[in-house]
């Protein structure tokens, strides 16, 4: 199994992975029928969510035929631009604020980090959020009919989870039947190569530097992908 460390997008160890980008193409989920997609989230006509990395979506598919027989992923998100990563960060730092006006900037910005990553960090330098590297994917299970299975929290629902506490891939706070199916989730595509982000339970990348990071590698594969 995965052992979650506790670290975020912009943690200095993260960004101090060299990137050594291997050029690999966007595919688009659609054209291949194979994965199942959600609606598009966030905002009203996003095209771009469903692309990803070509060996990301490979090891999608190795990861979902490794299901138990009656599941199957839907895609909530993919590839995320820059615009739209920044437009999510100040949307979920106004929430933030407004809970916790009390907190200085940098613990509402470190709090604002813990389900969105930054596209300018605190001290001023530039992040590549996983998402922006076509690398990283926001998934959940469903049934044969179609169906999101109990996960605790829908994706969709993030910025309702206003502590994190039900998106933390190890909740405390969430049904057995949650946890089992998490449980299922974790197993196969941790099996494939994914690695999970430390406080969503939906998110899990590859090639990226937080991958890279989390699974003692060298550098990064991934960079910055301009769609």
């Amino acid at each position: 199994m995965s052992h979650h460390i506790l670290l975020l997008p912009s943690d200095s160890r993260i960004a101090a992975i060299p990137i050594q980008e291997n050029g690999e193409p966007l595919v688009d989920v659609r054209t291949e029928g194979k994965i199942t997609i959600g609606p598009s989230p966030e905002i009203p006509n996003n095209r771009d969510y469903t692309y990803l990395r070509k060996t990301v979506y490979k090891k999608l598919l190795q990861a979902q035929s490794l299901l138990p027989s009656g599941l199957r992923f839907c895609l909530y998100e993919g590839y995320r631009s820059l615009e739209l990563q920044q437009r999510l960060f100040d949307d979920r730092f106004e929430i933030i604020k407004q809970c916790h006006p009390d907190w200085s900037h940098e613990q509402q910005f470190l709090e604002t980090h813990q389900l969105v990553a930054p596209t300018i960090n605190l001290d001023g330098t530039k992040n590549i959020p996983s998402h922006a590297t076509g690398g990283a994917v926001d998934l959940y299970l469903i049934d044969d009919a179609g169906n999101a299975v109990e996960m605790g929290i829908h994706p969709k629902d993030w910025m309702l989870d206003h502590d994190g506490s039900l998106s933390l891939p190890d909740s405390k706070m969430i049904s057995g039947e949650a946890k089992k199916n998490r449980t299922i989730m974790n197993r196969v595509l941790d099996q494939v190569g994914f690695a999970n982000l430390a406080t969503e339970y939906w998110h899990w990348s590859y090639g990226d530097r937080y991958w890279a990071c989390s699974k003692g590698k060298p550098f990064a594969i991934y960079g910055l992908q301009e769609k």
